[in-house]
């Protein structure tokens, strides 16, 4: 018997490096973007919908008013892409968004919610699609898509597409700070190709070197070293997130004078996160930053944890990670 509903928690994510290459023809910028999944995320119940109905979508939570609810939402769009890769006609599926990754906040919560739809209406609709396919349906959605079907921490080159897992040794524990409203992330890509004009250094790809991973950072990941993780965190979208919201930076400051390990925005942004030596020591930074001022709220949070994956209590499949 076809289950009536299935729900999927997926993880946001924090960039401990992104580096940017410079603009491609295509529009698009070559990155080398370290990835790391975080217990902070969202769940996205489908539930087979009325015949004729087409695909439907609810959200609560946090910022839930900020979230589409059309056919422009990852979620609706990656129901429809994984039906007409089967040969399905519009499917009928209710998809709600219970929301805890801030909106455009530079933590891939629309990613998320896109990767955690193709796993929930996949086991919903019984498809067993292979693994290599919803990653290949992951990168048409977006670029961060893949990396939340797969959690952990890994490599993403490309436009962040092209995913590579990384050892990592031990449990982090974060802090995110909110800002109060989003950033668009064209609006930041745009803004950091307009600053290195400014600077002088040149903005495509024949300019900008193409990027790489740190192996400082690769090497604390491995060895489990916060210390050496923090000194190593980077973000070359981070003079453009700035920019755009001077405010951000009192924020890394509240952060940092709180005790955290290391700092940095997270990825586009606006979301600021800080890194910190124990679980005791986030939960520190966390109230800091809410007595700050400087932010609209903060969570504390660890990980790396997996990908999106069914709850307990829903019929499942087993996504495992690039190469496996």
């Amino acid at each position: 018997m076809d289950p009536v509903s299935v729900t999927v928690r997926v993880p946001a994510k924090v960039n401990v490096q992104l580096g940017v290459g410079g603009l491609r023809a295509d529009g698009f910028h070559d990155l080398a973007n370290v990835f790391f999944a975080v217990a902070l995320g969202d769940e996205v119940t489908a539930t087979a919908g009325e015949p004729g109905a087409g695909v439907t979508l609810s959200c609560t939570g946090p910022d839930a008013d900020a979230v589409p609810l059309d056919g422009s939402n990852l979620a609706a769009r990656a129901a429809r892409l994984l039906a007409a890769r089967h040969g399905l006609a519009e499917p009928d599926v209710h998809l709600h968004i219970a929301k805890a990754i801030p909106v455009a906040g530079g933590m891939a919560g629309g990613s998320a919610d896109g990767a955690a739809a193709l796993v929930a209406c996949d086991a919903l609709w019984g498809l067993g699609t292979p693994a290599d396919t919803l990653l290949e349906l992951a990168a048409e959605l977006g670029s961060d898509v893949p990396f939340a079907l797969v959690g952990g921490v890994a490599l993403g080159r490309g436009r962040g597409e092209i995913l590579e897992p990384l050892p990592v040794t031990g449990s982090y524990h974060w802090v995110f700070a909110v800002a109060d409203g989003g950033l668009s992330t064209p609006a930041v890509f745009r803004e950091c190709d307009r600053l290195r004009e400014e600077a002088g250094t040149g903005s495509g790809d024949a300019e900008v070197a193409t990027p790489d991973a740190d192996p400082a950072l690769l090497a604390a990941l491995a060895d489990g070293d916060a210390v050496a993780l923090a000194a190593a965190l980077a973000n070359d979208l981070q003079p453009a997130a700035l920019s755009l919201r001077p405010a951000l930076a009192d924020t890394l400051r509240a952060g940092t004078a709180a005790g955290a390990l290391g700092a940095l925005v997270s990825g586009s942004g606006p979301t600021c996160a800080f890194l910190a030596k124990d679980a005791e020591g986030a939960e520190a930074v966390a109230a800091a930053l809410r007595a700050s001022g400087s932010c609209r709220t903060a969570h504390a949070t660890h990980g790396p944890v997996p990908g999106a994956a069914v709850a307990a209590g829903s019929p499942g499949i087993v996504v495992p990670g690039p190469g496996a």
